[in-house]
C-alpha cells in the first residue's frame, strides 16, 4: 500500500462538484437564475447575499462554466446572468435539495412545484436502463482505473 493512500482524500466527483457549487451563496444564485431572475440587484435582494460576496460567486460560477454573463445595456455597461448547459443540469439537484428541505429542514414549505402534468411534484430518481427507482441503497460503486498522467 502506498503511504499517501492513508492520508490522501478519496478522489470523488461529489467533492469536485462541491468545489464549484457547494457553498450557500453559489447555490442560491443558481436557484435565482433557474427562477428566471437574471439581474444583479434582484439576485442580491432575493438571496440576501452581500454585494461583494455575490460579485465573487458570480465570477467563480462564470469561470467554472455554470453561468454566462450577457450585456443588456451598453452605456453604462450592464449585464444579466444566465445558466449554461452545465447550470441547467443543476435544476434537478436544486429540486432534490428543496424536497429534502421541505421534509427535514423547515416547519412549513415556502414553495411547491407543479409538474407540467398538473400534479404537485414529488421527485424520484430512476435508473435510465431499467426505470426502477434509485434510493442510493440499491447501487454500488465501481472503481475506475486512475487517469494516466
Amino acid at each position: 500500500m502506498h503511504p499517501m493512500s492513508e492520508t490522501s482524500p478519496r478522489r470523488c466527483s461529489v467533492a469536485a462538484a462541491l468545489g464549484v457549487i457547494g457553498e450557500k451563496w453559489s447555490l442560491l444564485v443558481i436557484r435565482e437564475l433557474a427562477f428566471a431572475v437574471h439581474r444583479f440587484d434582484a439576485i442580491a435582494r432575493n438571496t440576501g447575499a452581500p454585494r461583494d460576496i455575490l460579485t465573487n460567486r458570480l465570477r467563480r460560477l462564470e469561470s467554472a462554466g455554470v453561468l454566462e454573463k450577457r450585456c443588456y445595456q451598453e452605456h453604462p455597461p450592464r449585464f444579466e446572468y444566465h445558466l449554461t448547459a452545465a447550470g441547467e443540469e443543476l435544476r434537478p439537484v436544486l429540486l432534490s435539495l428543496s424536497q429534502w428541505g421541505d421534509r427535514w429542514a423547515v416547519d412549513e414549505p415556502a414553495t411547491t412545484f407543479v409538474h407540467r402534468c398538473g400534479e404537485e411534484l414529488e421527485l424520484v430518481h430512476t435508473c435510465r436502463a431499467c426505470g426502477g427507482e434509485v434510493t442510493g441503497r440499491d447501487v454500488r460503486a465501481r472503481r475506475l482505473a486512475p487517469a494516466s498522467a
